[in-house]
């Protein structure tokens, strides 16, 4: 088990206390002091019990034990005057007062070469059919496939997230188990959904054949196989067919004329199709930059082939979203206008693509800075389609760039439900610190971003608002800390140039966040 507070990490397993990226180091006394008063922080422990706990019983002085309690909190940047982790009740005992969040432990090592998963903990179940889609095995002879394979996935992910009776899985969480052997049972704890449906793609020529069956997570029993096969240029109605029958086997309620209104062609060009789904395929390598401007060359390409695809226009203005996020362009006046250009192309086409109105609006809001078109469209795109949480991560941001802090915690909670594996959840974390930042709750605004950091050190938003909430929370050391790393990934940041890497803030917001960043060290 892991157990986060502030910007700390304490596993258990491992016997190991972070702090952002760095091991603090400490003796096994003082780490199993630290594991009971943290395993037990519902109540106040005594001076006996943790005798018993940490000596078995030996007599212990006042004083050693006050040494081991000193040196706890020290290691967790508290202190016996300040006691903001570690309180000490007179006559009573201790207790351990920080806000605590318990997270899964991550995947660890067995010997040199056997690395094994830990457990996570199971979500609970929604209260209607739930089903996550892993991804489809690619049996076709060429590896290069693997993108038409994952393709399909993502399309059937598209159409079933459609109904409103189903709670469905982002792509993003399902992909985790990609090219892993999976026990459906360990994934429907994991994902909290009820079904599971996995198959396989084989590619050879222009023909195509789909293997699909269903699984129930909680007996393993498969309530439902089929095989499909046609063309090449059938392609799109075997999908159909396959959504159509799963949603027949998990779902009977759904009617038929809602099944028809799901379906619908993405391009009539395969050859665009093709080009968007290695696009898809690039745009997943969260992070790596070529692989961002490669996403974008090709769903260009896929634009020039065929000019009303909507999904295509709309992937493509995510692509500046995630350049300008990570600052690897500087949003040049030609760029927004290129960006507003593909934003009102795939809304004009993609009336009811969730995706395309998502993307475009987060596009507009974020690049264009057009807060208001681009918070209508996300409005629209969560109409559309409930379970689509990439929708939901961007309508969290817009939320907070509106000043409108709850509501982006409600979101962002709703996007790590519907994705709960997704490599984007770092954003989804930092997105709800910013939230807890705007709301004055700096100790939970830390907390969040401590916990966006441990899946990825660098990330310079969780970076920026852990520097600001720190500061604010009157923690000048770990605010440095933060800020010393932002301005080595960022050197040439400052305070007068923040607008070109943060959306549209509310004034009275960006003023406060300008001067928590101000008193962590980020020079004017």
């Amino acid at each position: 088990m892991r157990y986060l507070f502030e910007e700390y990490a304490f596993d258990t397993d491992r016997r190991e206390l972070h702090r952002g990226a760095d091991v603090v180091s400490v003796t096994p006394q003082v780490f199993d002091l630290l594991d009971y008063l943290i395993r037990n922080r519902a109540r106040v422990v005594s001076k006996d019990d943790l005798i018993n706990a940490i000596w078995n019983g030996r007599i212990v002085s006042d004083a050693a034990l006050t040494t081991r309690l000193n040196a706890a909190r020290n290691a967790i940047g508290d202190s016996g005057d300040e006691q903001r982790l570690i309180k000490t009740l007179p006559r009573k005992g201790f207790r351990f007062v920080g806000q605590v969040r318990e997270a899964q432990e991550p995947a660890g090592v067995a010997g040199d070469d056997n690395p094994i998963e830990s457990p996570k903990p199971a979500l609970p179940l929604p209260d209607k059919p739930s089903v996550a889609v892993l991804p489809f095995t690619n049996l076709s002879s060429d590896p290069e496939q693997d993108y038409f394979a994952d393709g399909m996935v993502e399309e059937i992910i598209t159409a079933l997230s459609h109904f409103r009776q189903l709670f469905v899985i982002a792509r993003n969480s399902s992909f985790t188990y990609k090219g892993r052997a999976v026990d459906v049972k360990q994934v429907g704890r994991e994902l909290g959904v009820r079904y599971v449906l996995e198959g396989g793609v084989r590619k050879a020529a222009n023909r195509v054949r789909i293997t699909a069956q269903l699984v129930d997570t909680a007996t393993g029993a498969h309530l439902w196989a089929e095989r499909f096969d046609g063309g090449l240029g059938d392609i799109f109605d075997l999908q159909d067919q396959v959504t159509e029958s799963v949603v027949g086997a998990i779902a009977p309620v759904v009617e038929k004329a809602e099944i028809e209104r799901a379906k619908r062609k993405p391009t009539e060009s395969l050859d665009a199709y093709a080009l968007y789904l290695r696009g898809l395929a690039r745009l997943y390598q969260f992070g790596n930059r070529q692989a961002n401007d490669e996403a974008l060359r090709l769903f260009n390409s896929a634009i020039e082939l065929d000019p009303d695809f909507a999904s295509a226009y709309g992937r493509a203005t995510y692509c500046y979203v995630h350049a300008k996020a990570s600052g690897w362009i500087s949003v040049t006046p030609s760029e927004i206008a290129e960006v507003k250009r593909l934003a009102q192309r795939a809304v004009e086409l993609g009336k009811d693509d969730a995706m395309a109105l998502a993307a475009s609006g987060y596009a507009l809001a974020f690049v264009v800075r057009d807060l208001e078109v681009g918070a209508a469209l996300i409005d629209r795109a969560l109409g559309l389609n409930s379970n689509l949480a990439e929708a939901w991560f961007c309508g969290g941001w817009v939320k907070n760039w509106l000043g409108e802090p709850e509501p982006a915690i409600e979101r962002f909670a709703r996007a790590m439900r519907l994705s709960p594996l997704d490599p984007w959840v770092t954003r989804m974390r930092a997105g709800t610190a910013h939230a807890h930042f705007l709301l004055g709750r700096y100790d939970e605004a830390a907390s969040w971003a401590a916990m966006a950091l441990q899946d990825r050190p660098d990330h310079q938003a969780a970076l920026r608002v852990a520097a600001a909430s720190n500061a604010m929370a009157g923690r000048p050391e770990q605010a440095h800390k933060a800020m010393a790393r932002l301005r080595q990934l960022n050197p040439t940041l400052r305070v007068s140039n923040l607008k070109d890497v943060l959306g549209p803030w509310q004034r009275e917001d960006l003023l406060r966040y300008e001067e928590g960043l101000r008193q962590a060290g980020l020079p004017e």
